[in-house]
């Protein structure tokens, strides 16, 4: 499972993936921290990653274009942390399989996870 860390979420979340066994990059470390959000939906998708963002923006893009992928990991409802995102993004992990993130939106908050499969009708 790879991932894309952007640039509202921390690094520390790309770093624990990687210490995980996934191959996880942030937007700041692979050139991506001012660029477009179309622009890394094509990157994700180019590149097989699912994006963990806070950005409201990518669900939107991905239901305007009827898109089927990349998946995205939406932190919502607040300020977090970066131990507050990482114990929830612990918990999406374990929620739901890793085959059904590439082509889903998960939104996850303090107090549910919800996953809609793409593309959204």
């Amino acid at each position: 499972m790879k991932f894309l860390v952007d640039m509202p979420a921390s690094p520390q979340l790309a770093r624990w993936l990687n210490e995980k066994g996934y191959d996880a990059v942030h937007a700041s470390d692979v050139g991506l921290f001012k660029t477009k959000d179309k622009e890394i939906l094509n990157e994700a998708r180019r590149q097989g990653r699912v994006i963990i963002t806070a950005d409201l923006d990518f669900p939107q893009l991905l239901a305007l274009s009827r898109a089927k992928d990349p998946g995205i990991i939406l932190f919502r409802g607040g300020n977090y942390n970066e131990q507050e995102m990482l114990d929830l993004l612990k918990r999406v992990l374990n929620s739901i399989k890793d085959e059904k993130f590439f082509n889903s939106i998960v939104v996850v908050d303090r107090v549910r996870i919800r996953r809609c499969p793409l593309p959204i009708e």
